[in-house]
């Protein structure tokens, strides 16, 4: 037999594919010719391939071989072919039966001693053959707990291709996939840790409950990043999908923790402020990574220090917080990821940054007019919410008479006010009131009386609000009436999401509103 054909698996982004990987010996000088647009740790596997198999006791065909990748306009990346290469060259050259391996997808890389190693990616790929109809996958022993995630696959799982070529032979068995160890909470950051900043708690129970993207402003110490860090600790647990999308995204960025199991608390992402687009967007040669605004979706991605983030790097971020989606375009072809996040940034509200505020500020008008505008207008029209984070006062740190809410409390109530979001919105496919568009919001049914919009009428003609900004303040209100428990917004609630929208929202402010309901 000078012909064989078995089955891999590639990636393009986060979508996979199934690779059918042919063998063909024929007459001529000895060669091994790869085809089907590998890239160049593809063609390397030339030479991988060939001591591995040496090293695994088996011969090396003495004759020409042509390796083709199908389909061939797809561009193959990475050294997640090498199992599937050799045993394609060994069965073509008759030294393994074909019986044992019909309808099995194989992955992983070799090394040069023919162990089989891990590879980024192996969940994605192996829930694309699962949707072609492929049953059984073999491998590498470091990545059999993640291809068991997927259902209705029988995972099998290989440590060398001595291993492999003896089971194809029937000599040998393959290994089952480690058990998955019990899922041990990790501890997370928790509210409870947190004194005071009552009007920053409050928009950041808002935030959680809608979607929202938030912005916070103030001095250093005062607690930003502090209150961030602790945004997932009251969202939601994933559901089975978003947990599959996330771990997918890990996975391929080789970031997967090794314990095995579905992510399934929103992931938190906080890349330095001197990050480059492509690091924060996505990029790199071939194959181009996911950068933090995809390893967050479907979490939460935190910019400290805005002001200082280069202005081309925010400009990157306008796009996909619209589209919930990362597009890179490259020579060899379009790359896409999913990046559904919410954005929180933090900064200084000047370049002094004294620790005691406005008090202490030596900063001119014009210097901290200056120093705000490092931040992207445009990406500043798409935060929802935006607080003045203020340093606390000895009575207010040292104040134990009222404990602060732990995240679990809060967490129920923010679940509480998804659930009433996602009925509502059931019909209609979405479920985040920061999901909902803009005219949905503004028609029947949904659409709210002139009188109770007043407030963001008047700030639209006098040219205080863009008519993005009008949609997203009619989503806050939504928002602040589900935590209420309310089945529509009224006027003080669209009053309240006009005030956080434009930073003015106090303390005093809502407790004159939770007075007045």
């Amino acid at each position: 037999m000078s012909y064989a054909r078995v089955l891999c698996a590639g990636l393009t982004g986060v979508t996979g594919h199934l690779v059918e990987v042919e063998a063909d010996l024929s007459m001529g000088l000895p060669a091994l010719v790869l085809t089907g647009l590998p890239d160049t740790a593809l063609h390397e596997a030339r030479d991988r391939v060939r001591a591995a198999v040496l090293n695994s006791g088996r011969d090396w065909p003495n004759r020409r071989i042509t390796v083709n990748l199908l389909p061939a306009g797809l561009p193959k990346h990475g050294s997640g072919f090498d199992v599937a290469v050799a045993v394609a060259i060994l069965i073509s050259a008759g030294d393994l039966a074909p019986e044992r391996l019909e309808g099995v997808a194989l992955l992983g890389e070799l090394g040069l001693d023919g162990t089989v190693r891990p590879i980024r990616g192996v969940l994605p790929m192996v829930a694309a053959v699962a949707r072609t109809g492929v049953a059984r996958v073999i491998v590498p022993l470091e990545n059999a707990r993640e291809a068991g995630l997927v259902p209705g696959v029988t995972v099998r799982a290989v440590d060398s291709l001595r291993r492999l070529a003896e089971f194809a032979r029937g000599d040998g068995l393959l290994l089952d996939p480690p058990p998955i160890p019990a899922d041990v909470p990790r501890p997370e950051p928790d509210l409870a840790e947190i004194s005071g900043m009552r009007a920053a708690r409050y928009a950041l129970e808002i935030a959680a409950a809608g979607g929202h993207h938030l912005a916070l402003v103030g001095p250093p110490g005062a607690g930003k990043t502090m209150l961030a860090e602790r945004l997932p600790s009251i969202l939601p647990e994933l559901d089975d999908e978003a947990a599959l999308e996330v771990t997918a995204l890990q996975s391929i960025a080789g970031t997967l923790p090794s314990g095995g199991g579905l992510l399934r608390r929103p992931p938190f992402q906080a890349p330095h402020h001197s990050a480059s687009t492509a690091s924060l967007v996505g990029g790199g040669p071939g194959l181009a990574r996911p950068g933090a605004m995809s390893l967050a979706h479907r979490g939460v991605l935190f910019l400290d220090e805005i002001t200082e983030v280069a202005r081309s790097t925010l400009q990157a971020l306008r796009e996909p917080l619209e589209s919930g989606r990362v597009v890179l375009a490259r020579v060899r072809g379009i790359t896409e990821y999913p990046a559904r996040v919410q954005l929180v940034v933090a900064s200084n509200p000047c370049p002094c940054a004294s620790p005691a505020g406005d008090q202490h500020c030596v900063c001119s008008r014009t210097a901290r007019r200056r120093y705000q505008q490092r931040m992207s207008g445009p990406l500043l029209d798409r935060i929802d919410i935006k607080v003045a984070v203020q340093p606390l006062r000895a009575a207010q740190l040292n104040d134990l008479s009222v404990p602060p809410e732990p995240s679990a409390v809060v967490a129920a109530r923010v679940a509480r006010a998804r659930d009433a979001a996602r009925a509502r919105w059931s019909a209609t496919g979405w479920s985040l009131n920061s999901e909902i568009p803009g005219p949905a919001l503004r028609r029947p049914p949904w659409g709210l009386p002139p009188p109770d919009t007043e407030v963001l009428r008047r700030a639209l003609d006098r040219g205080a609000l863009s008519a993005r900004g009008f949609d997203r303040a009619l989503r806050l209100a939504w928002t602040i009436a589900d935590l209420d428990g309310r089945d529509r917004p009224g006027p003080g609630d669209v009053a309240e999401a006009y005030q956080l929208r434009m930073g003015e929202l106090t303390v005093q402010d809502r407790e004159r509103s939770d007075d007045a309901a």
